[in-house]
């Protein structure tokens, strides 16, 4: 007999799961039986999602809040520490795209943007998440890259370089923790996929060219379902 509801009495945090894969991901894990906790900025998005979640049968909670605000992640893990024991799964989708532009002409606002909430609010999640994903027996840390993380690419430098050191983040803590608990850590490129931040970076693309973000959220579910190891890297096709 297959179990539909694989995920049943588990807890999983999304972040950006207002739109897009983010939403795509929340949506998957909540059928597969977990329990998920929305996060965004939008809190009429993040309320949509939480009704089609319920409406096909699933549990949600939204948690709306702005990555960039200082105290914003340590209110979260306040709120759902206080609620719930430990975190089964941490999905980080949430990213900034700042302008693509030359090296010397990266507008200094949007790079700091896209450094907060790459980098510096994913270090505050796995901080702040660490104690509650320790207490998990099959904790899996999910984190949304891109290839010029890895590949640099003209024009693509203020946004690549977050996505490096969002990777060295997620990938370092993935080693400190391996064995000393049962959190396993991934890093998955989406590849081209139809989202609000691929239009904006090739504006003359026609969407349906490139594969709906439910691809990459059943890719997400069928994961977290894997003995995979820590360092696990992959890109969707």
């Amino acid at each position: 007999m297959v179990d539909n509801k694989p995920l049943e009495g588990r807890l999983a945090l999304v972040t950006g799961a207002s739109k897009g894969i983010g939403a795509a991901t929340a949506k998957a894990l909540a059928g597969a039986g977990a329990h998920v906790v929305l996060t965004g900025r939008d809190v009429r998005a993040l309320e949509k999602v939480e009704d089609e979640i319920h409406e096909l049968g699933g549990t949600a909670t939204i948690a709306p809040l702005d990555l960039t605000e200082t105290d914003a992640i340590a209110r979260l893990v306040s709120a759902i520490s206080a609620r719930w024991n430990q975190l089964d799964y941490l999905v980080i989708c949430a990213a900034y795209l700042p302008t693509l532009t030359p090296v010397t002409q990266i507008d200094a606002k949007q790079f700091s943007q896209a450094i907060t909430i790459n980098v510096l609010a994913t270090q505050a999640l796995l901080a702040g998440f660490d104690p509650m994903l320790k207490r998990s027996d099959v904790a899996r840390v999910i984190g949304f890259t891109s290839s010029v993380g890895e590949q640099p690419r003209a024009y693509w430098s203020a946004y690549g370089s977050s996505k490096a050191a969002f990777d060295n983040i997620l990938n370092s803590y993935g080693q400190e923790v391996e064995k000393l608990s049962n959190i396993r850590v991934a890093i998955v490129d989406p590849g081209a996929t139809r989202t609000e931040m691929r239009a904006k970076a090739y504006p003359g693309e026609d969407p349906s060219t490139v594969k709906s973000p439910d691809v990459v959220a059943e890719r997400i579910l069928a994961l977290l379902s894997e003995d995979f190891t820590t360092g696990h890297r992959e890109r969707v096709a």
